[in-house]
């Protein structure tokens, strides 16, 4: 019986100092069931990501930075892999094992139309990071699940179903969550696989975590337009994330190492998540730059960001 093919897509942009790790992790995957490739959509990397790329006999395609977003970007990443099944991972992911593609995929041939897996912290992943990856990926698989959460920093879709429905390519973030409503709500489901783990090392700024949680509040505005994050929500939240963290700290005999990056961590995320909420007009391409290339613009936004506030209207 002939394998399978099951297409890798990951989303570049100057990726080279976790690329060779997934990439040689990639090449010792083992199935029984599946054959696989890699395919990468590179938006202008500018150091070795592409080298190390097509030293794996990588596949790649390019978009340019004007017109990236990430669903057009996982689009076009679709569209070029030759594969019935895509697996999307973040550049600065790292499965944990060699069995991360079979488990992944496997649901899709027998009962689902999407699946995600585990997330843990490794290296530079902020604590307070870590507890979140704890919360919305457990230790216990649900195949299928309720609901319609997904995350494509580690994901596998059936490439007949992104077919039908393909990603948002308006979106500043969470078109992963925007494409799974949409199939739930046409009778598909959704899995989560946790023994198809990555390890996810985010090695941001405080500016550049509250940026991520901005952008993904303002996508969240059109998938889930009823949630409405006011000033009492966000220093609530930020007062609640603190308290748990510390008493995890605490725990571990950690809090003084980490007292100051939960702290941070918090602020910056429900202060993000509150800015965000609140940002519901077009953006600007100065805007998309802020959101999609965080760690590579030194743009001013200050300007920009006084005309958004003095034009929204708050939601009620």
């Amino acid at each position: 019986m002939d394998k399978l093919l099951v297409s890798v897509v990951i989303r570049t942009l100057n990726e080279e100092r976790y690329l060779e790790e997934l990439l040689a992790s990639i090449k010792v995957q083992e199935s029984d069931l599946f054959d696989i490739e890699v395919v990468l959509v590179d938006s202008g990397s500018t150091d070795n990501t592409l080298p190390i790329a097509k030293s794996y006999n990588c596949r790649i395609t390019y978009i340019k930075k004007s017109e990236f977003t990430f669903g057009r970007s996982l689009n076009i990443g679709c569209e070029f892999a030759n594969g019935d099944f895509l697996v999307f991972i973040s550049g600065h992911c790292i499965p944990c094992d060699k069995s991360w593609v079979e488990n992944l995929v496997k649901p899709l041939v027998e009962t689902c139309d999407y699946t995600y897996g585990r997330q843990l912290g490794r290296d530079t992943t902020k604590f307070s990071e870590r507890q979140l990856f704890l919360k919305y990926f457990p230790e216990k698989s649900s195949i299928p699940q309720e609901g319609f959460f997904c995350n494509n920093a580690n994901s596998a879709l059936r490439k007949d179903v992104w077919e039908q429905f393909k990603f948002d390519e308006q979106l500043t973030g969470c078109e992963d969550m925007y494409l799974a409503k949409d199939i739930v709500a046409k009778g598909g489901l959704i899995g989560y696989v946790a023994e198809a783990g990555v390890y996810h090392i985010h090695d941001e700024s405080w500016k550049n975590v509250q940026i991520r949680y901005e952008r993904e509040a303002i996508a969240l505005q059109k998938i889930m337009p009823q949630v409405h994050v006011s000033v009492q929500d966000m220093i609530k939240y930020i007062v609640v994330g603190i308290v748990k963290d510390v008493k995890i700290s605490i725990k571990k005999n950690v809090f003084f190492k980490e007292i100051y990056s939960i702290i941070r961590f918090r602020v910056a995320q429900y202060y993000g998540a509150y800015k965000g909420n609140h940002i519901n007009r077009k953006l600007s391409q100065q805007m998309k730059l802020k959101y999609f290339y965080p760690r590579v613009t030194d743009m001013k936004v200050t300007t920009e960001y006084k005309e958004v506030k003095g034009s929204e209207e708050c939601q009620k």
